[in-house]
């Protein structure tokens, strides 16, 4: 007999995004004539960036020919020239990381859940209070225990940790999806001090960090004292240079940091990590790690630059709109994210509903993202700047009825 990982039978039947695909899915049908203004996931609409594009059609070529064939990657971490351009990309904004820490990835989402299988089951685990769902469900499935920490209006969805809870895993979200918050240096020096007091990993997924405009706020963790003992980062090249059909990302692990068995005994995290991944991953493709590689260059980040502030222009009207409506709200300011307070007490749900069955406009209902999302709503600055105006339009219309 086949037993099955009963783990996964505490999961909700749903996962967010198919429910609001079926939702669309029978409002189409009813509503054929209607056209969807889509604001809800947070998927890119502009082209890859020419620097990247050139160069994955060159390591394309490059397979064609004996001379310059790549078959497996030897170490399993990603090729040296593209942990060497990470690193340098990390260096730029002031944060030194050997490029020996560096493994590259198809993404953050995958690592975000991957990296659980390396820790025990009798781990507890905190994530703050809306989340992003992979944390959950991938915990949930190996059967992890887990406690929240609440970001709510009253600490700017920036929710801090209580001295009191104990814990061995911390998930860090910044800028945070769904709630478009970023934590201060001074905010995750707290975070690092609680981890370090308690023996934990802090995992930081920093997939948003090209998006940060304030230069007080810190693009990654280890920009912070103590972080390399601590702390995992992962990020991807998703949202900074358009690779949501592309793949690619990257998990900083300092050679310092450690867990440990039973007994006690140290053992570095870096190598469970890299067994793990020799065991379960086959790697990233070398055109694309190509591809990847040349974000970074000048004319890369110029280009993929050019990108996000296409998106933060869309950004800053949905912040606009919310302003002249009296909206509450965080986000699209160092954020692709607008998390909108409920318009007259609605549930998030309700508000979803409201929009799409009034004015055609998707968002996410914030209550996906955890209990303290309800009566909250993202709306997504990915969209082209026609659909956002409109959009916007749409909403000031409908809402200063």
């Amino acid at each position: 007999m086949a037993f099955i990982n009963e783990n996964f039978l505490s999961l909700k039947e749903n996962y967010l995004f198919i429910d609001i695909a079926k939702r669309l899915e029978a409002y189409r049908t009813a509503n054929p004539d209607k056209t969807l203004i889509r604001m809800g996931i947070g998927d890119v609409t502009l082209p890859i960036a020419p620097a990247a594009v050139e160069a994955m059609k060159k390591g394309a070529e490059e397979m064609a020919h004996k001379e310059t064939f790549r078959g497996y990657e030897d170490s399993g971490r990603g090729y040296p020239f593209m942990r060497e351009a990470v690193a340098g990309y990390y260096k730029s904004f002031g944060v030194d990381i050997d490029p020996d820490e560096i493994l590259i990835s198809d993404g953050a989402k995958s690592d975000c859940g991957n990296i659980v299988d390396i820790f025990g089951e009798n781990n507890t685990v905190l994530i703050t209070d809306p989340a992003y769902p992979v944390y959950v469900d991938s915990n949930v499935m190996s059967g992890k225990n887990i406690l929240y920490a609440a970001s709510n209006e009253e600490n700017g969805f920036a929710a801090m940790p209580d001295p009191n809870v104990d814990c061995d895993i911390i998930y860090l979200c910044s800028p945070n999806n769904p709630t478009g918050s970023v934590y201060t240096k001074e905010q995750l020096k707290v975070w690092v001090d609680y981890a370090k007091s308690k023996n934990a990993v802090i995992i930081f997924d920093s997939a948003y960090e090209a998006f940060i405009r304030d230069e007080t706020l810190p693009r990654s963790i280890f920009a912070v004292d103590g972080a390399r003992e601590c702390a995992i980062e992962i990020c991807s090249l998703s949202k900074t240079a358009g690779f949501t059909g592309m793949r690619c990302g990257y998990t900083v692990i300092p050679n310092e940091l450690n867990a440990y068995t039973a007994d006690g005994t140290a053992v570095s995290v870096s190598k469970i990590w890299r067994r793990r991944q020799g065991s379960k991953f086959n790697g990233v493709s070398y055109p694309v790690q190509c591809a990847a590689a040349a974000v970074f260059t000048e004319d890369g980040l110029r280009q993929t630059r050019s990108s996000i502030d296409y998106y933060m222009e869309n950004a800053r009207l949905m912040a606009e709109t919310c302003d002249e409506l009296g909206i509450s709200y965080t986000g699209g300011k160092n954020s692709p994210y607008i998390w909108l307070k409920c318009p007259n007490g609605m549930g998030s749900w309700e508000f979803f509903d409201y929009l799409l069955n009034e004015i055609q406009v998707v968002g996410t209902p914030g209550e996906g993202f955890g209990p303290n999302g309800k009566g909250w709503f993202r709306l997504t600055a990915f969209g082209s700047h026609e659909n956002t105006a409109e959009a916007m339009k749409r909403l000031k219309t409908l809402l200063k009825k």
